[in-house]
């Protein structure tokens, strides 16, 4: 795949679904509909972008152990996303109105394991993951001080409002156009003979 290419899509996709997502609530809910289908689809086409992206950053990061522990727990928190956006995406499909989607979410989470793996807590290794190889490239100064700020913008905002999605994914953008050119001209991590 070609990282220029998805160090651009995935903002792109994210930004696409935060809009969609702002539309999709303009009569006062959200979901089922195409506008929650279209959205959730969007945001997994990123994701699938991601795990591509933390595996080149890791790459750009020399290969070594903390850029691999990050690139592992940020491809862990995407699998645990992408399982939490497929049962969003079914259960819109599978609901009439708002009303029997909350009914469906609420039995979805009282499967045992689900919340945790699914919603609470291993998708932050997704956020933890990514933030933790672009600061990582900016401590080795592949990427300017200014880049992991930026991504923690994106990682945040979306905790403060979800209508602020869009507004992140310009910070993550624009935070990620270096890291397109870099990935680019990043050089593959030595490997050991026996």
């Amino acid at each position: 795949m070609n990282s220029r290419f998805a160090f651009i899509a995935a903002p792109v996709l994210v930004f696409a679904y935060g809009v969609i997502r702002i539309l999709d609530g303009l009569d006062g809910s959200r979901g089922p509909g195409l506008a929650w289908t279209t959205g959730h689809l969007a945001f997994m086409a990123a994701l699938v972008l991601f795990v591509h992206i933390f595996w080149r950053m890791r790459r750009m990061a020399g290969g070594n152990a903390l850029a691999t522990v990050s690139a592992v727990a940020g491809t862990v928190g995407v699998v645990a996303l992408l399982a939490q956006f497929g049962i969003d995406i079914a259960v819109g499909l599978l609901s009439a109105d708002h009303a029997a989607m909350s009914g469906l979410f609420e039995q979805v989470k009282e499967v045992p394991g689900v919340p945790f793996v699914v919603y609470d807590a291993v998708p932050i290794l997704f956020y933890a993951g990514q933030l933790a190889l672009v600061g990582q490239l900016a401590v080795m100064r592949r990427v300017r001080a200014w880049t992991p700020a930026l991504v923690l913008v994106d990682l945040i905002v979306p905790f403060i409002d979800k209508d602020l999605i869009p507004l992140g994914a310009v910070c993550l953008l624009i935070s990620f156009v270096p890291l397109a050119r870099a990935a680019v001209t990043a050089p593959r991590p030595a490997v050991a003979l026996a």
